[in-house]
């Protein structure tokens, strides 16, 4: 076993915690105004950004304390494809020619976070290990 095996699911834990906490920066740029907001904040009913702010920042949330980080993460990628294939891809073929970098990238990794799981320091493995106890009590 390597170091790169021994670390993997602390190595995945970070990746985790990162791109939630940029997911929520998104999120909270959208629905609040802030952090360099170029357009001020859009309503949550506002067609496609509120939702879209709302998945951002609740999701992000989610996936950097690791809670329903399986489930979250399915969502954020979905709501990134969407992005990409709804408001970027109609300017261009290609990521590079419709400024959709950023929602194809925020789609793979949220998928592969989906099939990874949230590796270690998640409140998911706070839940698993607890019910895992209870089990064993009951027995």
């Amino acid at each position: 076993m390597t170091i790169f095996d021994r670390g993997r699911d602390h190595a995945i834990a970070v990746f985790r915690i990162v791109v939630g906490v940029l997911f929520m920066m998104h999120g909270a740029q959208k629905l609040f105004g802030i952090l360099g907001a170029q357009n001020g904040a859009v309503s949550i009913t506002s067609w496609p950004a509120g939702p879209a702010g709302l998945i951002e920042l609740v999701g992000g949330a989610l996936i950097v304390i690791g809670l329903g980080t399986r489930v979250a993460a399915l969502i954020a990628s979905g709501a990134m494809a969407y992005a990409y294939f709804v408001v970027h891809q109609p300017a261009g073929l290609l990521p590079i020619q419709n400024k959709g970098e950023l929602a194809a990238l925020y789609a793979w990794v949220f998928l592969l976070l989906a099939f990874t799981g949230p590796g270690a320091w998640a409140v998911d493995k706070v839940i698993a290990g607890r019910k895992r106890e209870q089990a064993l009590v009951n027995a």
